[in-house]
């Protein structure tokens, strides 16, 4: 089981500045906790999100010597995903890819094209430098902006992506609602199609129904989740009002109903929740 916890999410979210030094501390307790990966921040402009302007500096302070959890850093553009390549701290790059023309326009200020050259980029990147590259399809369950959407079509871009030699593709519904019927069938489809493929959940939904749907896609194949201490955060790009992401508690409880088991340190995941209560308030 792979979980991926997302401080970066909960941080770009949060309308009050946190310094350096209370994001370090806090990474640093996720880091103890367990989780397979921490994706600690992003290589973005300081002007379009402001939170994640000391990434560098937080990245810089990371105690890794006493845990084995990776680290991830989201990039945008071929400067950002040289620079995290250059991190000894850096395990993996996230890039949040899209065959919805408006959403690669909303997050990424791109084209589809530009944003294939960018995926091409950050390849040669991972590459060279020996990190992991991990694509994220945004808008892989629907599109609310009237896109074009379909089974098949997330199939072609998946097809595309995995010919590049990509073998992490976690799928997003960013703003779009969506059932644990379709959930079933996306992963009962591509998880077939393409079993050496790494697919993941970046699951944005309430706690009153993540249940089915974590359920969902748990039993048609899919071993990696990202998660958020708290639910917290979402995609501030979208431009439109945004689900909160996957509650680590949630997805904890589902795993312990389900007897399912998890390398996370029951302490230490206690003790970085209380932190992010001291970090967000």
């Amino acid at each position: 089981m792979i979980i991926v916890e997302s401080p970066r999410e909960a941080f770009q979210a949060w309308k009050k500045y946190i310094t350096s030094e209370k994001k370090t501390r806090y990474i640093n307790a996720l880091l103890k906790a367990g989780f397979h990966t921490v994706e600690a921040g992003s290589i973005v402009s300081p002007k379009v999100i402001p939170q994640m302007a000391d990434t560098f500096d937080v990245l810089s302070s990371l105690d890794k010597q006493e845990n084995s959890s990776e680290v991830m850093v989201l990039v945008v553009n071929k400067k950002g995903a040289e620079l995290a390549s250059s991190l000894s701290q850096v395990n993996s790059l996230a890039f949040p890819f899209s065959f919805s023309p408006i959403f690669v326009k909303k997050n990424l200020n791109a084209t589809i094209t530009e944003a294939h050259k960018i995926l091409d980029d950050i390849l040669d990147s991972s590459t060279k430098t020996g990190k992991k590259a991990v694509i994220y399809i945004s808008m892989a369950f629907g599109n609310p902006y009237g896109d074009e959407w379909s089974i098949d079509l997330l199939m072609h871009w998946i097809e595309l992506l995995v010919n590049k030699g990509i073998d992490t593709i976690p799928l997003s519904n960013v703003s779009v609602n969506i059932s644990p019927d379709l959930i079933r069938s996306v992963f009962s489809l591509v998880t077939s199609h393409f079993p050496k493929v790494e697919f993941g959940l970046h699951l944005h939904t309430s706690s009153l129904d993540y249940y089915e749907k974590v359920e969902a896609a748990y039993n048609n194949g899919c071993r990696r989740f990202d998660t958020v201490i708290n639910g917290m955060g979402g995609c501030p790009m979208t431009g439109s009002a945004y689900m909160a992401n996957l509650k680590t508690q949630d997805f904890i409880s589902f795993l312990q109903q389900e007897n399912i088991s998890h390398n996370l340190h029951s302490d230490k995941l206690e003790q970085a929740i209380t932190i992010a209560s001291e970090v967000f308030n």
